[in-house]
């Protein structure tokens, strides 16, 4: 096997501007925030993401001009409110922004990873989706039957960025027996072209071999991986650390206004010159520590 640790700053130089990627997490669960600070550090932009629900990641790169459009079911803080940067950038028309049902990015992840240039779905029948999004969602008719489907195209990525537990540096990315639900970070996997992971933990692969069952996504799948401890923060990565919901709190009233967030992003994202300066910034292991729910990160 090839190996294929590496650092975070390397990891994120292979990605260029004006690429496509698909980006694992679900709302503030396992978002991959370190990617994204370090993304918006090396000034990589022109970017279209295919989301699930997502918070922070969607929300920064708006602030920081980095997207030129995205496909996703969700953007928001779920219980803490809307995503101000991202709201506000789409209000304002400089992203392009396609809204899709929780089935239909799943099939059209399904359709990546299969090879397929779309899948077909039912459940947008009846609504204003094929209305209002004509290139990307089309009536068609079963060879088979004659029954009526809309037809929406492959969500092929350059890239998928996720964030995941624990990983050997081989790229075999694990799951602990106890944890929430694994949403679609398989399918975020398959549909991109590269996979470019980091984890909370690197493991011995021996520890890997020992509970085989234990990984989602296999070495086969990645290209890169990276150790980024607390690389979710301010979001939780279930099983480890709860979000940092005085750190989101605060982020979110910066939000409120454009020249707010961007000193925001000066102290919190340019100006740290690492994902370990950046949890010093932000009060270092031992304030970090206490949003722990198991094993210490």
């Amino acid at each position: 096997m090839k190996e294929k640790l590496t650092s975070l700053a390397d990891a994120v130089r292979r990605i260029p501007s004006g690429s496509t990627i698909a980006m694992g997490g679900n709302l503030l669960r396992r978002q991959p925030n370190a990617f994204i600070r370090e993304i918006i550090r090396q000034g990589i932009g022109d970017l279209t993401l295919y989301t699930f629900a997502s918070s922070t990641p969607v929300d920064m790169l708006a602030a920081a001009g980095a997207l030129k459009r995205v496909e996703g079911i969700y953007f928001g803080f779920f219980g803490l409110g809307m995503a101000p940067n991202f709201r506000r950038a789409a209000e304002q028309g400089r992203i392009d922004v396609r809204d899709f049902p929780e089935s239909g990015m799943v099939v059209r992840l399904r359709a990546a990873g299969a090879g397929l240039s779309f899948h077909p779905l039912k459940t947008t029948l009846g609504t204003d989706m094929a209305r209002l999004n004509p290139d990307q969602v089309r009536e068609i008719v079963c060879p088979f039957t004659g029954e009526t489907y809309h037809a929406l195209p492959a969500a092929r990525a350059d890239f998928t960025i996720m964030h995941g537990y624990v990983g050997d540096k081989y790229g075999n990315i694990q799951i602990p027996v106890v944890r929430d639900s694994d949403d679609i970070d398989q399918l975020m996997a398959k549909a991109g072209r590269k996979v470019i992971a980091s984890v909370e933990r690197i493991v011995p692969h021996e520890q890997i071999r020992a509970n085989p069952t234990l990984t989602l996504i296999p070495h086969v799948w990645v290209d890169a991986i990276v150790e980024a401890p607390y690389g979710a923060h301010p979001c939780a990565c279930d099983g480890f650390y709860d979000e940092d919901v005085e750190h989101l709190e605060m982020y979110l009233e910066a939000a409120r206004d454009e020249q707010a967030f961007d000193t925001y992003l000066d102290r919190y994202v340019r100006e740290p010159a690492s994902h370990e300066a950046y949890l010093e910034c932000v009060g270092g292991l031992k304030r970090l520590e206490k949003l722990c729910v198991g094993e210490v990160v």
